[in-house]
């Protein structure tokens, strides 16, 4: 993974005074790209390893130093851990199907992530939230890769005078699954629930012949794939006047695999809309990290931390519900994705499927 540009912050910074950051889940496999992330971003920040096993959460603590080993009993309110202990966030890489890590965060009015939720899973989580609504800054971060995908397209979205239609393709390899705990969700999400989508300025649940769609890979090949329903769609849709957003995922063969070469993680973004001079346009903007999903992913919950903190320099939101478009810049965002590793190329829409 392509190191971020390190804020090389000295012990003295606002991060070194803080209480660590309680990663749930940051044993596994991008739970722990995470913690590194976060650890580049802001070197003096603690972090505390959380997961059932000691043995693998103390192996990823030691090679970050400055961490510390949690084991979580997610079973319970308290979540095993003892009564004296001080975090500064809550961070949960996985689905907490039982809440328990959100009645922490509350309970001790500390910021908290959410990152594994889809769009039809959410009422839980924004329930408790309304009930406290001034304990906490909760983040709903189950975008995909964590707003790789929302946030730039709100930024291409910016130069236009309107955006009429946003549609996302993600191409995730079959060999980038990640962990367990990545392909429940995987299984979960596309299995529990039809497709949120917008269609024509209507909300419509799809599936099956409905759902399904053929995406274009970024070296032009079509891939078969189906409507997806993390909170990308909701969110574009608050953000735009779009009257068309859908979110299709495909899980096959990266065109880097295709050529012989290790897998990779793609985005593509399909503007249509009106530019400021009035003129029609049809864009298509192309992400790629080498690495696969899971240095996006780590990224996107890195920067979603470093705004909850307040450590990119303003003051951290007051006690509220945002999802990351609502906190973080989105030209800022996609700096930061070039800065890990991130190929972005732009292009006319109809020449992406001509090529």
């Amino acid at each position: 993974m392509n190191a971020l540009v390190s804020s090389s912050q000295p012990s003295s910074s606002p991060a070194a005074a803080l209480a660590p950051v309680l990663i749930v889940g940051g044993s596994g496999v991008v739970g722990a790209q995470g913690a590194q992330a976060l650890r580049r971003l802001h070197p003096g920040l603690r972090l505390a390893i959380g997961g059932r096993d000691r043995a693998r959460a103390e192996t990823v603590a030691a090679q970050l130093g400055d961490a510390e080993a949690v084991v979580l009993d997610l079973r319970r309110a308290d979540l095993g851990l003892p009564a004296d202990a001080r975090f500064s966030a809550v961070v949960v890489f996985l689905k907490d199907e039982r809440l328990n890590t959100l009645k922490y965060a509350l309970q001790h009015g500390l910021p908290y992530v959410s990152t594994s939720s889809g769009s039809f899973e959410i009422a839980p989580e924004v329930s408790f939230h309304l009930r406290h609504p001034g304990r906490s800054p909760m983040l709903l971060a189950s975008h995909w890769l964590a707003g790789a995908a929302t946030l730039p397209a709100l930024h291409f979205a910016a130069a236009l005078r309107r955006v009429d239609r946003i549609g996302i393709f993600a191409l995730l390899d079959e060999h980038d699954m990640g962990g367990p705990a990545a392909a429940a969700d995987y299984e979960r999400l596309t299995t529990a629930a039809a497709a949120q989508i917008l269609d024509d300025g209507q909300w419509r649940w799809v599936r099956g012949e409905d759902a399904a769609s053929v995406g274009t890979s970024v070296d032009g090949t079509p891939v078969a794939a189906s409507a997806y329903s993390p909170m990308d769609v909701v969110s574009l849709a608050a953000a735009t006047d779009a009257h068309s957003i859908r979110l299709d995922m495909a899980l096959g063969e990266s065109a880097s695999r295709r050529r012989g070469e290790a897998f990779s993680t793609e985005i593509a973004l399909e503007l249509e809309g009106e530019d400021f001079a009035g003129r029609a346009v049809r864009q298509r903007h192309e992400l790629v990290h080498p690495q696969g999903q899971a240095p996006l992913t780590a990224l996107g919950i890195a920067l979603g931390v470093e705004r909850l903190l307040g450590l990119d320099g303003a003051a951290a939101p007051a006690p509220g519900l945002y999802t990351p478009d609502l906190l973080i810049d989105p030209a800022y965002f996609l700096r930061r994705m070039r800065e890990s590793g991130t190929r972005v190329s732009s292009r006319d829409a109809q020449d992406a499927r001509a090529a």
